[in-house]
């Protein structure tokens, strides 16, 4: 496998645009398109909030029903969620406009979008934009890179990974965009996500890859504990690396699900460094669980606890605060043959030691929580299981981004 530069049209086949249509702000990017020049495979996950906004329900329709799509259009500023009859009707107003551009189906074209809850698109920003898309395609890394800032809400960065790998010979590209600042916890937040590849894979083979690596990555992730109305992971595969298929549980299978995860982890931990308000990216990675599932419910109950997160801001070694979110994770376990580390930068340090403080030093373990990429080790010493999980420290930025967003 090789991390290659790019996003959505690092695979062959893909061309990406973005447009500034006024949807709910001026002077910024807030419509892209991603598009196949063929027909392409998909698969999909979405949010399992009950609430679910209009492109979600438009999307879960199409995936479950077609083999395949031609294009994602997606906008910023407004979510097109609790909209009722009428924002139905908007979407697909708009995914109808977007493929009337580009010569294909209604059907062929998926939509997603993200911002604020329980406002109205309009039709002229929406309809200009999808000119504008269309007439801006290109296979070129900085369409992609536009595409990615185009889908931005809060995001302070956009967020792209690609990656390329063998497949019988042929060189098989996978590449992606993400965003996601606020509103992250995903379960399948507000994460939209568009993932291309040029593999040649039957559609249920795809969705199993796809629903277990979002398994492993988004569903990994976590901000504030909120769990959006538009998540949606749409992943394309448009044949055009002429690989043979691939297989289930082959060799081929294997390489291609390690390239997808890949891509979807480095999203994910985009992400959850991009936190609103964050300064630091904070993993919690469990070992020694009695089973997978254990590992994974430890692992997010310790990124998600504001006290560690608050704690993580202030680099304080309050490790207290990680055994308690531990013990309430509703998992079993013996908090007296527990042991927890911090790390970062190559740095290492034992805090506690079957359940009990060792004597460390107050100074060295501030230095090593002061850096940008933190991570808390819990060994449970109950089985042979571990699993990561990834989140962001809780600052005052936070409440000062949400206390006003709408406005």
């Amino acid at each position: 496998m090789e991390i290659i530069k790019g996003g959505v049209t690092a695979a062959k086949g893909y061309k990406a645009a973005a447009a500034e249509c006024g949807i709910k702000y001026t002077g910024r990017l807030d419509m892209a398109l991603v598009y196949s020049e063929c027909p392409a495979v998909c698969a999909a996950t979405f949010t399992k909030n009950v609430v679910k906004a209009a492109p979600v329900k438009w999307d879960r329709k199409i995936i479950s029903e077609k083999e395949t799509i031609c294009a994602v259009v997606l906008n910023s500023g407004i979510a097109n969620a609790c909209t009722g009859k009428e924002g139905m009707e908007y979407n697909e107003w708009m995914a109808g406009r977007m493929a009337k551009e580009l010569g294909v189906d209604i059907y062929d074209v998926c939509t997603a979008s993200t911002g604020v809850i329980g406002m109205q698109l309009v039709k002229e920003p929406i309809e200009r934009g999808c000119r504008l898309l269309c007439e801006g395609l290109s296979d070129s890394t900085e369409a992609a890179s536009l595409a990615a800032r185009a889908i931005m809400t809060t995001d302070t960065i956009p967020k792209e990974a690609a990656v390329s790998i063998d497949i019988g010979g042929k060189k098989v590209t996978i590449g992606g965009m993400s965003k996601g600042s606020g509103m992250i916890h995903p379960d399948m937040a507000t994460m939209l996500c568009v993932i291309t590849t040029d593999a040649v894979i039957e559609k249920n083979i795809l969705q199993k890859a796809v629903s277990n690596v979002v398994d492993d990555t988004f569903n990994m992730i976590s901000v504030d504990r909120d769990t959006s109305t538009n998540d949606t992971v749409i992943v394309m595969a448009n044949a055009m690396a002429e690989n043979d298929t691939i297989k289930e549980d082959s060799d081929e299978y294997v390489a291609f699900y390690n390239g997808l995860k890949t891509v979807a982890e480095t999203l994910a931990k985009l992400m959850a460094a991009d936190g609103e308000g964050a300064t630091k990216l904070f993993t919690a990675r469990v070992v020694g669980a009695k089973s997978r599932q254990s590992a994974r419910i430890l692992a997010r109950s310790v990124i998600t606890s504001n006290l560690v997160k608050t704690a993580v801001y202030g680099s304080d070694a309050n490790w207290g605060r990680i055994l308690c979110a531990l013990g309430y994770s509703g998992e079993e376990f013996d908090p007296e043959a527990v042991d927890l580390y911090i790390e970062s930068a190559g740095r290492r340090l034992k805090l506690v030691e079957n359940g009990m403080a060792t004597d460390y030093s107050e100074e060295y373990a501030t230095q090593i929580l002061s850096d940008k990429e933190v991570t808390a080790v819990c060994d449970m010493k109950n089985g042979e299981y571990e699993a990561c999980a990834w989140g962001c420290d809780l600052t005052y930025d936070y409440v000062k981004i949400n206390g006003d967003y709408r406005s």
